[in-house]
């Protein structure tokens, strides 16, 4: 009995809670019961079949699919299948039996290429009988032209043998199945003595053999149920093996056969909740024939949905330990045809060598349709000099058996000219051009070359990139690969324009200021309507002036000058170290200027040994409009002096401190004794103390300035 689960939610709850459970290990955990009815018979049968027959097929002729076949049987034969397991075409190919046979009966299926040789009802046939039946089966095919290889598997056991693999298929019919339980039915399934596993597919052929020609369609052996998604083989020696990576936009590994050639996830409910994650061949209808799909673990319920499981495919054969029977045997028939022709085509007048390919034979050559002269034979044919296309045909012959014949133009092409072409007319500057050729044949092919050179771009117009120069591009004709003598040169003028730059020019309010065009020797239209080279203007605002050049094409070019005016530099504070003094603006920039003197400036703001005293400090617009100026000291501290009455450094004081009423200044010795004291009523120190002269020495200082600024301290020498 099958364990029953419910769950008191919405559907879409359910499946997601239940493939939570079902899918975890890729294999339900509730479902414990095969459909034993359904599984594959195994057998260990020893039987031995071999069979011979490569040959070569006469079109629409009937022929025997084995010269020769024999059975070495160990067991009682009921049945032989023989199946047409490669290149089949439904509706044109058929296997009969021919003759009669007392004790057998033939049934052909159309759908998988398959014709059954069994007993009839009541009677049992001998062994030479079925051999006899197996010599008797004739192929024919209804086209007159067929084409490719037939490949044949003739095998004492139900299961359909495929001679590219080498190995056997069965579709087996168990509506409803989940792809756990097939999984595991499959590998239940013995063959004789080969271990079955739920199909893989890895070649073109084994997918159109086992999706088309197989009666049903079911589970495979694919699954990304353990990572989305990763497509694996489940089953099999293959598994394992990734053979798809992602959806709609996904990729192959190795084979993949998906419907449309995508792996789709479109199965509405259950693609929403990514439980789609196992393969199956899809039924008629749905889709290409013999494609694949993706569903749940389950599929649908629905009988009428193409989700619904009709059953799972058996492979046997590959799997470590099977010792292969020998109960199938193969032959094969190629199709005698012309497989490949080859038609160099003729310039103006001239030979041309033919060529063709046959599947087999030897290929006769004709110079029409129905006549019964030879004119060569072999895979070549040099032409007589030609000056107009003629047709020829060809057959292939293989042991008196002729092909329909192909045809195969000599084509000969008119060497064509190019008639006629638009040269444009000029532009000034760039542009790009519209060219026109006209040809007697053919086409017309665009190069910037005059010989040699890629093709630019072919048919009678091209439209040229953008153009700032002279520039020559040619056009050929071109008559199917047939090119005309010479090519035609269509030259195109670019005229250059006159050579202007716009400009920002600054105004100093309330002056006025020159605008320039900026280029001599041409005629001028400004925006203000004056026509010399040069104007005067005192507003701001965005002027232009149109320059015409008195060349070819009277060329002209438009120049634009903005007129502003800028702010006005603002001093925020003038730092003095020492005599190195750097005025500090709140409103920098590079169109600024510096000066301490009002005469000199500079595009630095720092200026070095700057002199004693009083100092003013400048800053303006490098036009000369708008100055600024701040007043500065600076405090100069004589490093020695040297009293000794010749009138150079008698005495010691601080340069600039009379800007400063309220300085007081005190002097020490070494010791710290306080020697003098100086303000504005009195600047400076003859070194003496009472009158009486000082020692060479050094001595000491303090500067109180006011109560604004810091005491400065320092030290000088005096000599003597």
């Amino acid at each position: 009995m099958k364990t029953k689960f419910s769950c008191g939610y919405t559907m879409a709850i359910a499946l997601l809670f239940c493939n939570a459970l079902f899918a975890f290990k890729n294999t339900p955990l509730y479902e414990w019961e095969f459909k034993k009815e359904n599984k594959p018979k195994s057998s260990t049968a020893a039987s031995i079949i071999t069979a011979t027959g490569n040959q070569v097929y006469c079109p629409q002729s009937s022929i025997k699919i084995v010269t020769d076949v024999t059975i070495n049987a160990t067991e009682e034969i009921n049945a032989v299948y023989i199946q047409i397991s490669s290149g089949y075409i439904n509706n044109e190919d058929q296997l009969s039996l021919i003759g009669t046979h007392p004790n057998l009966i033939s049934n052909w299926d159309f759908n998988s290429g398959t014709l059954t040789i069994s007993n009839d009802t009541g009677k049992k046939a001998s062994l030479s009988e079925f051999i006899s039946a197996i010599k008797a089966v004739e192929f024919r095919n209804s086209s007159t032209s067929p084409s490719g290889i037939r490949n044949f598997s003739i095998s004492l056991g139900q299961a359909n043998y495929l001679p590219s693999s080498k190995h056997y298929y069965q579709f087996v019919s168990s509506p409803g199945i989940s792809w756990g339980n097939a999984k595991r039915a499959a590998a239940a399934s013995k063959y004789y003595g080969l271990q079955g596993y739920l199909v893989t597919i890895t070649t073109l052929d084994e997918a159109i053999f086992v999706g088309e020609q197989l009666s049903g369609t079911g589970w495979i052996g694919g699954s990304d149920a353990r990572k989305e998604p990763y497509w694996i083989w489940e089953t099999g020696p293959e598994e394992g093996t990734q053979f798809w990576y992602g959806r709609e936009s996904g990729s192959t590994t190795t084979f993949a056969y998906w419907n449309d050639f995508k792996e789709p996830n479109n199965g509405g409910e259950l693609a929403l909740i990514g439980v789609e994650d196992y393969a199956y061949i899809t039924p008629p209808g749905n889709g290409q024939k013999g494609r694949w799909n993706d569903t749940s673990l389950y599929g649908s319920s629905d009988p009428t949905n193409v989700n619904y499981p009709r059953g799972y495919i058996v492979e046997y054969g590959g799997m470590p330990g099977d010792v292969y029977p020998q109960i199938s045997a193969s032959t094969s028939l190629t199709m005698l045809s012309i497989t490949e022709t080859k038609a160099p085509d003729i310039c103006g007048f001239g030979t041309t060598l033919l060529e063709a390919k046959s599947s087999a034979g030897i290929i006769n050559w004709f110079s029409d349709e129905t006549s019964t002269g030879i004119i060569a034979t072999g895979n070549n044919f040099t032409t007589p000099v030609l000056n107009a296309s003629q047709t020829y045909y060809v057959a292939a012959e293989f042991e008196g058996c002729l092909t329909k014949r192909t045809a195969i133009v000599a084509r000969v092409n008119v060497v064509p000219e190019v008639t006629s072409v638009l040269n444009p007319e000029p532009v000034c500057g760039s542009g790009i051009f519209f060219l026109e050729a006209t040809v007697s044949a053919g086409e017309a092919n665009w190069y910037d070359s005059k010989t040699g050179g890629s093709i630019l771009g072919t048919g009678s117009l091209f439209v040229t990139p953008n153009i700032s120069a002279n520039t020559i591009y040619y056009a050929e004709a071109n008559n199917n690969d047939c090119r005309s003598v010479t090519r035609t040169p269509i030259e195109i003028k670019v005229y250059p324009l006159p050579e202007v730059q716009d400009e920002v020019v600054v105004l100093c309010a309330p002056n006025s200021v020159t605008l320039d065009a900026g280029i001599s020797n041409m005629s001028y239209l400004w925006s203000t309507g004056e026509t010399t080279q040069k104007i005067n203007v005192s507003q701001l605002g965005t002027y232009f002036v149109v320059v015409t050049a008195s060349t070819l094409g009277n060329c002209t070019n438009q120049k634009n000058i903005k007129v502003i005016e800028l702010p006005a530099p603002e001093i925020q504070k003038i730092e003095v170290d020492n005599r190195t003094v750097t005025i500090i603006l709140s409103n920098p920039e590079s169109y600024f200027e510096y000066s301490i003197d009002g005469i000199n400036f500079q595009n630095s703001n720092v200026f070095e040994n700057v002199s004693g005293g009083l100092q003013t400090a400048y800053a303006r617009e490098k036009s000369g409009c708008k100055t600024v100026s701040k007043s500065f000291v600076v405090l100069v501290f004589p490093a020695f002096f040297t009293p000794n009455n010749d009138s150079f450094n008698d005495v010691w004081e601080i340069t600039g401190l009379d800007n400063y009423p309220k300085a007081q200044i005190t002097i020490f010795d070494r010791y710290g004794k306080l020697l003098a004291q100086l303000s504005a009523a009195k600047m400076s120190w003859d070194g003496t103390f009472n009158k009486i002269q000082l020692p060479a020495s050094d001595y000491w200082y303090t500067l109180k300035i006011d109560e604004n600024h810091p005491v400065v301290r320092g030290h000088f020498s005096l000599k003597r």
